[in-house]
């Protein structure tokens, strides 16, 4: 791989909890998504991307997040502090050993940029 990064396969949607149950109904019952998830992770395949459902105690209303993935994450972090994009690892706890981070596009959506293994990420 060549490309520092390049866009991933899940998208997910935090939604408050008084519209969590209505947007999981209005993707599988109306729009007839196939379901995904395991324990506590709702979502849906659209086409070649993963949406997954999140309730967002915290929110009044719901967000878009995306994710980008990196051959490299120590590169892209470096790259993307060069380029004065806020980092905002706060929003949402990852795993110690987690080799990516939280950061905002200008117009404030949360992107989640991780190093991906060779399975799991798409060719850039």
């Amino acid at each position: 791989m060549t490309e520092l990064l390049y866009g991933g396969v899940d998208v997910a949607m935090k939604v408050p909890p008084h519209q969590y149950r209505p947007v999981l109904s209005f993707y599988r019952d109306v729009v007839r998504l196939k379901e995904i998830g395991k324990e506590g992770a709702r979502g849906f395949e659209l086409g070649p991307i993963r949406l997954w459902i999140d309730e967002a105690p915290a929110m009044s209303q719901a967000e878009l997040w995306l994710e980008l993935f990196t051959p490299d994450f120590g590169k892209a972090a470096e790259h993307l502090a060069k380029a004065a994009v806020p980092r905002c690892d706060p929003i949402e706890a990852l795993p110690e050993d987690f080799r990516g981070g939280w950061i905002l596009n200008p117009a404030n959506i949360v992107h989640l940029v991780r190093e991906a293994d060779a399975w799991e990420a798409p060719s850039p």
